[in-house]
């Protein structure tokens, strides 16, 4: 069967800086992929500390949570998203390296990498309220507002108990009949549970009851890897369901981007 040449067929790509869309990817042969990959829209960008080794990112009205990482130099923040007054920090123990952060009910979860602990804080002050160890690595965190859901940088997110941070279950996340390792950082957004992958500039968007991924967000416009180290990868994503507004940011990144969520 004759088959058009394939550079007739891939549509051009605006090289307007940030002006992205959520439109679909076209395969080479005419016919969408699946998963969808869609392109990022941007509709602002907010100044993020560039010495910021980001682990965990939340979002609440105009008050950004980050967790950052790094062995003597860990720490959770509190600040403004759009500047102007100091951060509120909280340094982490030399000993711990700080990874994904959540928002429950009036808490502030924070893991740490091999070391087993959750740290909790008030969400207000951001006091110390105890510590609760888990099993594994702590990667990405996020919530669905009644468990928990933790990545490891496996293919495999435990949902636990917020209280005693117990598996209740597993999710084995599927890209097609194969499994997605690396999974990072952690978010609901809407009913879909989003995840960095590890090196790479793109977002999953997975269906939490399956674990199969039914598209992707492409994110490699937005600070592109020839501009970068190799370890300041994309590892950021909060959305605050209330105003409906989603952000990302990544590893040392000296912006944190504002796009227009997609559709549900």
């Amino acid at each position: 069967m004759f088959r058009k040449p394939w550079w007739l067929i891939v549509p051009l790509v605006s090289l307007v800086a940030l002006a992205f869309s959520f439109r679909h990817y076209d395969t080479a042969d005419g016919h969408q992929s699946s998963p969808i990959m869609l392109r990022a829209e941007v509709i602002a960008a907010y100044a993020h500390d560039p010495n910021d080794f980001c682990q965990g990112l939340a979002i609440e009205d105009e008050t950004v949570y980050e967790s950052t990482g790094q062995y003597g130099s860990s720490k959770l923040k509190k600040y403004d998203l759009r500047g102007g007054t100091p951060p509120t920090e909280i340094s982490l123990p030399p000993q711990f390296f700080g990874e994904g952060i959540c928002l429950f009910e009036e808490r502030i979860y924070q893991l740490t990498w091999k070391e087993r602990v959750c740290f909790v804080y008030d969400k207000q002050t951001l006091r110390s309220t105890g510590r609760i160890g888990f099993t594994g690595q702590g990667w990405g965190l996020t919530t669905n507002g009644k468990q928990l859901f933790m990545s490891d940088g496996s293919a495999t997110i435990q949902v636990l108990d917020p209280a005693t941070l117990k598996p209740l279950r597993r999710i084995n996340v599927t890209y097609g009949r194969k499994r997605q390792d690396r999974l990072n950082e952690l978010e609901f957004v809407g009913q879909e549970l989003w995840a960095c992958i590890w090196y790479e500039d793109r977002i999953a968007r997975i269906e939490p009851t399956s674990g199969q991924i039914k598209g992707w967000i492409d994110c490699s416009a937005l600070y592109p890897a020839a501009g970068r180290d190799r370890e300041h990868v994309l590892n950021g994503i909060a959305y605050d369901a209330q105003s409906n507004r989603l952000f990302v940011t990544g590893k040392n990144w000296p912006k944190i981007f504002e796009l227009t969520p997609p559709p549900q």
